[in-house]
């Protein structure tokens, strides 16, 4: 935090008694880099809305790539446990996936409006806990992993919206 405060041009005094604590703190520049993300996943969905599969693969390969890139990313990856950040997407990542979760359902739902609410929430969640957990412990390629999980979830993705 010391480090932080100095680089910020405050006392750590002031970066307390803005966000709390060190969790805090942490926990709020992870959803706003993830804020980043999931504006570009966001304009992916939309630039597919006439093919919801399209859609699903082009977000998360977005997701993945972008996040492979990623400076802030790739240190937080790297994290030997000293840092502290790496929990805030593992093990301390419920209000990461919440968040990322909602923000996700309300994309969904806003292009498929005839989606059941319930689905578009089960999808939104199953995708966010896919995408944090490639990008955790990455695997194939961000093209190889996206084509891979929409031929798993487009089956429910077609029945979910619709298009049986």
């Amino acid at each position: 935090m010391s480090d932080i405060a100095q680089a910020a041009g405050v006392s750590r005094q002031t970066l307390y008694k803005e966000f709390g604590s060190r969790d805090e703190f942490a926990q709020a520049l992870v959803i706003q880099e993830g804020e980043r993300f999931l504006d570009a996943v966001d304009s992916a969905v939309r630039e597919h809305l006439d093919d919801p599969r399209a859609a699903i693969d082009a977000a998360l390969e977005t997701f993945l790539r972008t996040a492979g890139e990623d400076p802030l990313v790739r240190i937080l990856l790297s994290d030997d446990g000293t840092a502290g950040l790496l929990p805030f997407v593992t093990t301390q990542g419920m209000p990461v996936v919440q968040w990322a979760t909602a923000r996700l359902t309300a994309t969904i739902e806003d292009g498929w409006p005839q989606a059941p609410p319930a689905k578009a929430r089960l999808l939104a969640e199953a995708l966010v806990r896919l995408a944090i957990s490639h990008v955790t412990a990455p695997g194939e390629s961000a093209e190889a992993t996206a084509a891979s999980t929409g031929e798993l979830l487009g089956p429910f993705v077609d029945e979910a919206l619709g298009r049986k």
